[in-house]
């Protein structure tokens, strides 16, 4: 970037434009984005004009479809989004401070390591810091990978989902997350045995998306017995939505054991007799590269490493 142009921006950028950059991202319409940061639109279409001068370049391209970022836009977009992301962690941290508190952590986690892993390490954390402000983020590695990458987290538990992003983020393993085949406990499949994955192609499935580690690995493992991907399938990356579409279909469903570990005891789901998963690598902690993190997030890191430490099984 130019002299001119860095001048231009330090003195023309506002963090009301970035607002809108990201508002501009999300609705790709213009009277939209000005209704979600309160400005009337002729206001905010002023605004987008005074940032593309400040840059020199189009961000957008406006069309029948809407408006659609430009290359170059595409990288603005994200710095917009990093930096709205670190002014809103660093007010809510002045907030807590102003009122007696002491900062705040987000972490991004998927939903398999909730119920033991992070579980365990947020209760330490609170019974020790109750004034620290803890919010927990995403369900899927693709969603926490995201919010990670777009600074909504200062750390995340998951795993890398494309085979570049260890060049962005660090990853330390933690634990392994067993997957089992679940039915509702009135399911036709409940209670027989033996049970091989070919006879459940044919019935209902609720699957997290195709982006997901877990989707991936069950695609891999039917491709390995040589079967097609269920036809009649419901997407859902929210764990709570699955388990409530379970107990009310014939659907199976592929989830980690911590997740429906209480299900199974209550007798609301029958785990299936059919091994899956045991490919799917282990989950851990991912961070971005080179970043000094708080003292909370280093402290909340050596908790979750303690708690990890007799879930880790090797291979």
């Amino acid at each position: 970037m130019n002299e001119n142009i860095s001048h231009a921006l330090v003195n023309r950028l506002k963090f009301k434009h970035l607002a809108l950059l990201v508002a501009l991202d999300d609705a790709r319409n213009l009277h939209q984005a000005a209704d979600t940061i309160n400005v009337a639109q002729p206001s905010a279409s002023r605004m987008l004009s005074d940032i593309e001068e400040a840059f020199g370049f189009q961000l957008f391209e406006r069309n029948a479809r809407g408006m659609q970022p430009t290359p170059l836009g595409t990288a603005t977009l994200a710095y917009a989004r990093r930096s709205l992301a670190d002014l809103t962690r660093f007010a809510a941290d002045l907030d807590s401070k102003r009122r007696g508190g002491h900062g705040q952590l987000t972490v991004g986690a998927i939903m398999g390591a909730a119920p033991d892993v992070l579980a365990m390490a947020v209760a330490e954390l609170k019974s020790e810091r109750p004034l620290l402000n803890v919010r927990i983020l995403g369900e899927t590695s693709d969603q926490v990978v995201q919010l990670l990458h777009r600074r909504e987290v200062d750390l995340a538990l998951g795993r890398l989902t494309t085979p570049l992003q260890h060049n962005d983020f660090d990853f330390e393993p933690l634990a392994r997350e067993a997957m089992r085949l679940v039915v509702r406990a009135k399911h036709p499949l409940a209670g027989k045995t033996p049970l091989a994955l070919d006879a459940l192609i044919a019935w209902p499935w609720i699957l997290q998306p195709i982006t997901s580690p877990a989707r991936g690995l069950f695609e891999e493992e039917l491709a390995r017995a040589g079967l097609t991907s269920p036809s009649n399938v419901v997407e859902c990356a929210s764990i709570f939505a699955t388990l409530q579409l379970l107990q009310n279909s014939e659907a199976v469903a592929m989830l980690p054991e911590s997740v429906v570990r209480d299900y199974l005891r209550a007798q609301l789901l029958v785990e299936l007799p059919v091994e899956i998963g045991k490919s799917l690598a282990g989950f851990g902690l991912l961070r971005r590269k080179h970043e000094t993190l708080s003292e909370p997030a280093e402290y909340f890191i050596a908790l979750l490493r303690k708690y990890s430490a007799s879930s880790l099984i090797a291979g």
